[in-house]
């Protein structure tokens, strides 16, 4: 028996061990913490808020960066409220004669817009080495050197940290970082169609960067590498050494942007990460050859007044963002939509933000894995992949999706929220066949609008996930209409019995397209009609989708031809404006009503002027109330002037109309204050945790299964035991007299 016990006993202990701890893929000394836990698919490339433009990115930068403005949390529509400023700002007006032009004066009037920015005094940084100061004032990483960076792989090593207060000089550094010709920031183009001299200030820059580089050459000789060179001794320009004639501090709180024309949308511009302060310290820390050799730079390793700092990045691994012990005084919403309340989401008004201490995010880029895990409770939230989507929804008796009889057993929550973005199929109006503004060609457009059922598209392409768009503006928009008020005439009537909007019957259709000349969808010669669909689409998922699109034509006894290509192919057609049919998207910067309207705005063809216009649509009366509404503070004047607009555009159809996107999330019941939020990305401080709920919950649904334990045992003794016998046999042999 003691023989079977010394040969058994290792894999009955590794057996039982390993029984005890359930599946947790976190560390021991996480368990019970109020850690959040989250995923992100791709790497992020940019982390610096000049350059990084992505809506992945701005996972991890609104959180750290703090734009003087920012998005009410709950209040729909969107709402700017301040965040480090004092107050929104409202600019002042200018005309020719450089007099205030008071309330809103037509854009062509004005000839300066001035923005005021206060913020708000005593916000601190993080603690962070490029502020580190010695005792005679100067700073102890101003000039690193080799011999200093002994032990010390990442910012988070440095001995020595510190923080300083957030002046009205960082967000002056950071707008003129815009212009930088090594950054290559996404909208300097476009601020610098707006901020007085932002153009001139880029040329200055770009002509300071090649006279340094062209002495550094000369200096080289023929040898001389470039990049090498400037890894070795990296090229810094102190941008306060030049003058930015549209920014401007006042004092020490307050600074000053200048338009050089009327730009309500400015305002959506400064909640975004682009307009966060950047500290010259940190420009200056970053551009050192230590730092700049071990790839260290605010690309990935931002630094703000944010409620949260980056600890880790491991961009292929994990990212943690943990509490900025330096955060000021912020608090949670005491104000939303009537409903909020009864949702719980206004328990926590008046309180202190963040409520969260860490947050640790995974890479996953595989959709089962990742759901896996939500579903054991390793995941706060999960989106709804297509694989998994009825194990998890299910149609009620009105035609809604809601949770799965599953999913409620496990008191998960549903999350729907439809995005600030619309899908449509464009038609090419420079095309002959689907293009042009005469009633013909109006009422051929109102046909197959009629006749492609998005209804339909949104119930077997999306699993529901859509809501069929009446025109240009989404819900959350400013103008846009719900109910009778906002239905599209042209394909829709309103159902009074059901009380909403009901496609109109293919018999309207076929009457349209007969008035449109092609009667039973053949011409005066009795030539059937042929349409083409350009796409990009490939693969099993593409050929559903183009089978849909032939039988929806064929409906009107339309022929559609697919010419299918490869994306660069595509691309070069649609900007070309080289089709008659293609499908597209848009997804909003900011939620102003322009943003949308623009893609239809004739000077903003695509085709003609490099615009986002598409379907290259020119219609004199739109493009006019376009000028009229883009520059406009929302009013009840221009709500009106909006729902002409949309009526030009719907009589048209230079679309059809095609959905706006809803998200479905899921999410557990221990996290709480989760609303969708598809502007400003910053609700990481909003959300709440129960980790002892969660870690409760975890140990019930991760509980380890004890037999298979004990039947191996049992299997492994059984087997053993022939093997002990005979050495018992043998010992007892030898041990005999």
């Amino acid at each position: 028996m003691k023989a079977l016990l010394r040969i058994a006993w290792l894999p009955v202990l590794l057996l039982v061990l390993s029984g005890c701890i359930p599946n947790n893929p976190y560390r021991s000394e996480e368990l019970g913490q109020n850690y959040l836990y989250s995923t992100f698919v791709e790497p992020p490339k940019h982390l610096d808020p000049a350059v990084s433009y992505s809506a992945g990115e701005s996972v991890f930068t609104m959180q750290i960066y703090e734009p003087p403005l920012q998005y009410h949390y709950l209040e729909r529509p969107y709402k700017l409220m301040p965040l480090t400023a004092t107050r929104v700002p409202r600019p002042v007006y200018y005309g020719k004669d450089g007099q205030v032009l008071e309330g809103d004066p037509p854009a062509a009037e004005v000839v300066r817009a001035v923005y005021q920015v206060r913020i708000k005094p005593e916000i601190l940084y993080q603690p962070h080495p490029c502020f580190a100061r010695g005792k005679g004032g100067s700073y102890v990483y101003g000039d690193l050197q080799e011999s200093q960076m002994e032990g010390i792989g990442d910012i988070e090593d440095f001995p020595h940290k510190d923080t300083r207060e957030l002046v009205a000089a960082d967000y002056v550094y950071q707008i003129k970082r815009l212009a930088h010709p090594k950054l290559h920031s996404p909208i300097f183009s476009t601020m610098a169609k707006y901020i007085v001299g932002l153009e001139e200030f880029g040329q200055k820059l770009s002509d300071e960067l090649e006279t340094i580089r062209a002495a550094r050459q000369k200096a080289g000789g023929l040898l001389y590498n470039q990049e090498s060179d400037e890894r070795e001794n990296p090229i810094w320009i102190d941008l306060d050494r030049f003058d930015l004639a549209g920014v401007r501090v006042i004092d020490r709180h307050t600074y000053e942007i200048v338009l050089q024309q009327k730009y309500p949308q400015f305002a959506y511009w400064l909640a975004m990460p682009f307009f966060a302060p950047m500290p010259r310290e940190a420009d200056r820390f970053f551009a050192q050859p230590p730092l700049v050799q071990r790839n260290l730079h605010l690309d990935n390793r931002p630094l703000g007044t944010g409620p949260y700092r980056l600890s880790t990045f491991l961009p292929h691994k994990e990212i943690v963002l943990v509490r900025n012990e330096n955060f000021h005084p912020e608090y949670y919403p005491d104000t939303g939509e009537p409903q909020d309340r009864e949702l719980g989401l206004l328990d926590d008004g008046g309180r202190r933000l963040p409520f969260v201490d860490k947050a640790i995010y995974k890479l996953e880029k595989e959709s089962i894995p990742r759901w896996n895990k939500f579903l054991q409770g390793y995941y706060e939230t999960s989106g709804i992949g297509t694989e998994v989507f009825d194990q998890v929804v299910q149609m009620d008796g009105e035609g809604e999706l809601e949770l799965s009889d599953t999913m409620r057993a496990r008191n998960v929550r549903l999350m729907k929220a439809v995005r600030s973005s619309v899908f449509y199929f464009a038609f090419n109006m420079l095309d002959d066949e689907v293009g042009g503004y005469t009633e013909d060609k109006q009422k051929l457009r109102q046909a197959l609008s009629i006749a492609l059922n998005i209804e339909e598209w949104i119930q077997i392409f999306l699993n529901g996930r859509g809501l069929p768009a009446q025109d240009l503006l989404p819900p959350g928009i400013f103008g846009y209409q719900s109910g009778r008020e906002g239905v599209n005439q042209q394909v829709y009537h309103w159902d009074e019995i059901a009380g909403k909007a009901k496609r109109k019957s293919i018999q309207v259709a076929r009457q349209l397209l007969a008035e449109a000349g092609y009667p039973e969808g053949k011409d005066a010669n009795g030539n059937p009609l042929v349409l083409y669909f350009d796409t990009y689409w490939t693969g099993a998922a593409a050929k559903a989708r183009l089978d849909w699109l032939r039988k929806q034509f064929s409906r009107l006894d339309i022929d559609l031809q697919i010419r299918q290509t490869d994306y660069n192919r595509f691309r070069d057609k649609v900007q070309q404006g080289n089709f008659q049919i293609l499908f597209w998207g848009w997804n909003a910067d900011y939620p102003d009503p322009e943003n949308f309207l623009f893609l239809l705005y004739g000077p903003n063809g695509k085709a003609r002027h490099g615009g986002e216009n598409v379907s290259n649509y020119e219609n004199p009366e739109f493009d006019r109330l376009f000028v009229q509404v883009e520059s406009m503070q929302n009013s009840d004047e221009r709500l009106e002037l909006l729902g002409r607009t949309m009526d030009i555009a719907r009589r048209d159809a230079p679309w059809i109309w095609g959905y706006y996107p809803i998200s479905f999330g899921l999410y557990h019941d221990w996290y709480a204050n989760a609303k969708p939020m598809t502007m400003g990305n910053n609700a990481l401080k909003y959300k709440k945790l129960d980790p002892q709920r969660r870690e409760a919950q975890r140990r019930n649904w991760n509980e380890p299964i004890w037999w298979p334990v004990g039947l191996i045992i049992a299997l492994f003794i059984a087997g053993s035991l022939p093997a002990v016998v005979a050495f018992w046999k043998r010992e007892r042999e030898v041990e005999a007299p």
